[in-house]
């Protein structure tokens, strides 16, 4: 994980419905895009599920240019 004095933001990309994992590179894609004075300095990806669900979450920290 990225040193808490390398980054000023989170953003973090949730689901746990199949449809929105599928687009969900492309939300994040997006959401980057949308932001250009930012610079991604690190990430985590997180898996858990129960009996019913799975649930996908990105993080991504970052910090102004």
């Amino acid at each position: 994980m990225a040193n808490p004095n390398s980054f000023n933001g989170v953003k973090v990309f949730s689901t746990t419905l199949a449809r929105d994992r599928e687009q969900m590179g492309e939300n994040i894609t997006r959401w980057i895009r949308e932001n250009p004075n930012i610079e991604i300095v690190d990430r985590t990806v997180t898996q858990s599920s129960d009996k019913e669900f799975h649930c996908l979450s990105i993080t991504l920290f970052y910090k102004g240019k």
